[in-house]
C-alpha cells in the first residue's frame, strides 16, 4: 500500500510498531482480535484496525504539500478537510482559510476569491454546483482535489445504475459534506432521494407500495429529494448506495428491507428482482468496514469501559461509539485533555449532541481494562497520548510505563 507523507507529529512510534507487527502476523487481515497491552494494573484492548485511512492520509499529504509549494499565496479549503479538529487547526495555523463550515454555511463569499487562489477540495468531495462556481471564477477544482477514491466509487456506482433507469436511494446523513456531494453527482444522472435511517426506509416503503398518498412524500423527505422527483413513477425501480462512513449493518438492513418490499409489491422472484431493484454491492469504504468489524470483535472481550477518540462531527467515529455503547459504558473524546486528574471524563454525547461529564471513570487504585479505538480521521499520536494519559491518571508508576515500552508490545 502507498506510503503517504504526513506530518511526523501525527505519527506514533508505539502505535506504528503495534500496527506493523499485526500486519506481519496477519497479512490477509483475517484476525480481528484486539491487541492486549498490559501496563502495570491497566489493560488496554486496542482495536485491530483504527486511525488514518487511505483517503485521509492522501488528503493530508496533498493539503500540506499545497501549503509548502505556494508560500505567499492565498490557500483555501472548501470546508473542513477531514472531521478532526487537530488537523484542521494545524492547516488554519499555516494560513489556510475555510470557505464554508462543515454544514455548508458560507464563511468567505465567492466574490472574494481570485483566479490565482489555491482551493483544496476536501476528502468528502464537493458538489457539481460548487465545482462549476470555482470554474466560473477561474480556479481549477482538479489541481488540489483530495476527494477520497471510495467516495468517487459511490458516485460511479450511482451513475452506473442511474443510467440503467433506476432511482438512486442514498443512505446517509443529509447535511454531511459527503452526502451532499454524492447527492449532487447522483441527481445529475437520475432521480435521487436521501434516507437517514431505517425509520425513513420504512416511510419510503409506504410510498413505494402506495400506502401513503404521493403528495405527502415532499413533506416527509423535505430537502432530501432531487428536482422534479415524482414518487409515483420514480420509486418503481430503485438502487441503494450509501455515505461511505455509515454503519455497515444498518445499510445492509435497509437494502435488504427495501429489496423485500419491492419483491413483495411487484410479486418478483430472485431471478426477476432486477426489474425493479438494482444489484448494488455495499459502498462503504474498506476502512469503515475494517474499523467496525474490529470493534465488533473487540466487544467479545471483557472490559470496564471503552474510549473512542475522534472529532465530534466525524460520522465514522460516531458509529464506532454506537457499537461500543451497546455493550458497555463508552466515552467519546477528541483527545487526552478530556481525561481529568480525578478520573472524570468530559465526553461527547452523540444523542444529546453536547459534551457531558462522567465522574471517576478511571480508577486510581484498582485494576481495570479499557477498550480503545479511534476514527479514520484521528492521528495515531492522539491514541498513544490517551493511553499515556490514562496511565498517568490511574497513578501507574513511570517505571511501569517505561518497562511496557521496552517489552514486546503485542501479546
Amino acid at each position: 500500500m502507498k506510503q503517504f507523507d504526513v506530518p511526523p507529529a501525527y505519527r506514533s512510534q508505539l502505535i506504528s510498531q503495534i500496527k506493523q507487527r499485526r500486519r506481519q502476523a496477519d497479512r490477509m487481515k483475517k484476525d480481528f482480535s484486539p491487541t492486549r497491552l498490559t501496563i502495570d494494573r491497566m489493560t488496554v484492548l486496542l482495536a485491530r484496525h483504527f486511525g488514518f485511512c487511505y483517503g485521509v492520509e492522501n488528503a493530508i499529504e496533498i493539503s500540506f504539500r499545497a501549503v509548502e509549494a505556494h508560500p505567499g499565496k492565498r490557500i483555501f479549503l472548501l470546508s473542513e478537510m477531514i472531521h478532526n479538529p487537530l488537523v484542521n487547526a494545524d492547516l488554519a495555523r499555516r494560513g489556510v482559510q475555510f470557505i464554508m463550515d462543515t454544514h455548508g454555511r458560507q464563511l468567505i463569499p465567492w466574490s472574494e476569491l481570485k483566479p490565482d487562489d489555491i482551493v483544496i477540495i476536501p476528502a468528502f468531495g464537493t458538489t457539481l454546483e460548487i465545482a462549476e462556481q470555482l470554474h466560473r471564477i477561474g480556479i481549477s477544482s482538479i489541481a488540489y482535489n483530495t476527494t477520497c477514491p471510495f467516495v468517487e466509487r459511490v458516485w460511479n456506482k450511482a451513475s452506473s445504475i442511474g443510467e440503467k433507469g433506476y432511482t438512486i436511494v442514498i443512505h446517509g446523513k443529509p447535511q454531511h459534506e459527503e452526502t451532499r456531494a454524492s447527492f449532487s453527482h447522483s441527481a445529475a444522472i437520475a432521480p435521487t432521494v436521501i434516507i437517514r435511517d431505517m425509520q425513513q426506509a420504512r416511510q419510503l416503503a409506504e410510498f413505494i407500495t402506495r400506502k401513503r398518498p404521493a403528495d405527502e412524500f415532499f413533506e416527509v423527505f423535505h430537502n432530501q429529494y432531487s428536482s422534479g422527483f415524482n414518487p409515483e413513477t420514480d420509486l418503481q425501480r430503485i438502487g441503494v448506495v450509501n455515505q461511505t462512513t455509515m454503519l455497515a449493518s444498518e445499510t445492509q438492513a435497509i437494502a435488504d428491507y427495501l429489496k423485500q418490499v419491492i419483491k413483495m409489491h411487484y410479486q418478483l422472484t430472485d431471478e426477476t428482482i432486477d426489474k425493479h431493484f438494482a444489484d448494488t454491492r455495499d459502498t462503504l469504504c474498506y476502512a469503515t468496514n475494517d474499523n467496525q468489524t474490529a470493534v465488533i470483535r473487540m466487544l467479545e472481550e471483557q472490559a470496564d469501559f471503552a474510549i473512542v477518540v475522534g472529532g465530534y462531527n466525524s460520522s465514522n467515529t460516531s458509529h464506532l461509539v454506537e457499537l461500543c455503547t451497546e455493550k458497555l459504558p463508552t466515552y467519546f473524546i477528541c483527545g487526552p485533555q478530556e481525561i481529568q486528574d480525578n478520573g472524570d471524563i468530559h465526553h461527547w454525547d452523540i444523542h444529546q449532541k453536547q459534551k457531558i461529564t462522567s465522574a471517576q471513570v478511571v480508577p486510581a487504585e484498582k485494576d481495570f481494562t479499557v477498550m480503545l479505538t479511534s476514527g479514520a480521521s484521528c492521528p495515531d499520536a492522539l491514541v498513544e497520548a490517551v493511553i499515556r494519559r490514562l496511565a498517568q491518571v490511574a497513578n501507574i508508576p513511570e517505571s511501569a510505563w517505561e518497562s511496557f515500552l521496552n517489552q514486546s508490545v503485542v501479546a
